[in-house]
């Protein structure tokens, strides 16, 4: 099995954790290098829109480089970040960008933000914290390199580092407040997870296909799930890294993982409520209705939220690199490595609208503001999409 049959991660090895931030410029084991037929991106079809959308307006940061960044919505506002160290706030009804800034050092994920603070990671596990008018707050020293981005509460901005150890600091101060450490397996892939806030809890993907939820109060464990089951007689075959940030609708959460399943469980206490098996490197989305779910070839899945049940898959978008979905009213929006975001039919999965961006990778999965959509590409671009 080659390296580079792991597309968006690069294998990472707990006895090597100190030189994982030089595996990030290890561009050689890019999947996407040089397409081979079997793997190019499926040829897009024609359909009849259905669905509004235009461009509203573009702001551009800069690249992303290797690492992973998605803005961040707080209210008319959105907070987006760059490679270089670059942050800004940009008023979301006109594209305004209300101020730019530039961080001490190079930036690895970003962002997390509220109306007091704007959040990002810097090499070396810097965590850096702003005002709302770009001042800096605070810096604080992370154990690991940050690779997803921080999760901002009333009082705590919360990271997770590649040595699958979990740090609270207090947003005021920047004091760390308190820390958990979990198991980390033998092998695992380079990927940014992700943090999602219920109540007085953090719901956490942890390597090893584990879904944690620990109290915002002192981190201690609230319960523990496990998402999915390492199988296969090597350490490769086992690897069941959790993707993206667990996605959460009322008191279900759910969460997809590498070489596993996307399943579903209670937020409050963790009991499963159903699974299916799959392959993915990016998180799901969830509505009242439905968790939608990308694997590992492109295709698209729709599950009935409660019991689990595939209502719709769309399998026309093989081999586009997709990224996390968002449910958007009527349609499941989702975008490609070659820049385009879908709209699908939410009820059956059809195409409704398609638009293109600047053709590099869409990074993450679109963030809402009223009936805009906002979405960042790996060449730096922020992009908001107005439907009607």
């Amino acid at each position: 099995m080659k390296l580079n049959m792991f597309p968006r991660g690069i294998l990472v090895s707990l006895f090597s954790i100190g030189l994982l931030s030089a595996c990030s410029s290890l561009s050689w084991l890019n999947p996407f290098a040089k397409e081979d037929p079997k793997t190019a991106p499926a040829v897009l079809q024609n359909f009849t829109t259905s669905m509004s959308v235009k461009n509203a307006w573009t702001v551009s940061l800069g690249s992303a480089g290797d690492y992973f960044f998605s803005p961040a919505v707080v209210g008319v506002d959105v907070y987006a970040a760059s490679a270089d160290g670059t942050v800004a706030k940009i008023n979301s009804s006109s594209g305004q960008v209300v101020w730019k800034i530039k961080a001490e050092l190079p930036l690895t994920a970003g962002v997390g933000a509220n109306a007091k603070a704007v959040a990002v990671a810097g090499q070396k596990g810097v965590l850096f914290a702003f005002d709302d008018l770009g001042k800096l707050r605070w810096k604080a020293q992370a154990s690991s390199e940050i690779l997803s981005a921080p999760a901002v509460t009333e009082s705590l901005v919360l990271v997770h580092s590649i040595d699958n150890r979990i740090t609270a600091f207090d947003l005021e101060t920047g004091a760390m407040k308190w820390a958990v450490e979990r198991p980390l397996p033998i092998l695992t892939l380079r990927m940014a997870t992700g943090i999602t806030i219920k109540d007085q809890m953090a719901i956490i993907s942890t390597p090893g296909g584990k879904l944690i939820a620990l109290a915002l109060q002192n981190g201690g464990l609230r319960w523990e799930a496990t998402a999915a089951e390492a199988k296969g007689a090597t350490e490769l075959e086992r690897i069941v890294d959790m993707s993206g940030a667990p996605a959460l609708v009322g008191n279900t959460t759910c969460a997809a993982s590498y070489q596993g399943r996307v399943a579903c469980f209670d937020a409050v206490n963790g009991t499963a409520k159903w699974a299916k098996n799959i392959s993915s490197e990016v998180g799901v989305a969830a509505d009242e209705r439905f968790a939608f779910a990308v694997d590992n070839t492109g295709g698209v899945f729709a599950y009935d939220i409660n019991g689990g049940a595939t209502v719709w898959k769309n399998d026309k978008l093989t081999n586009r690199g997709l990224a996390t979905p968002t449910s958007f009213g009527r349609a499941v929006v989702i975008g490609d490595r070659l820049g385009f975001l879908h709209f699908l039919s939410r009820e059956d999965g059809s195409f409704l609208a398609r638009m293109p961006t600047d053709g590099s990778k869409i990074m993450s999965a679109p963030a809402i503001v009223g009936n805009n959509l906002i979405v960042q590409t790996k060449s730096g671009v922020v992009v908001a999409f107005a439907t009607e």
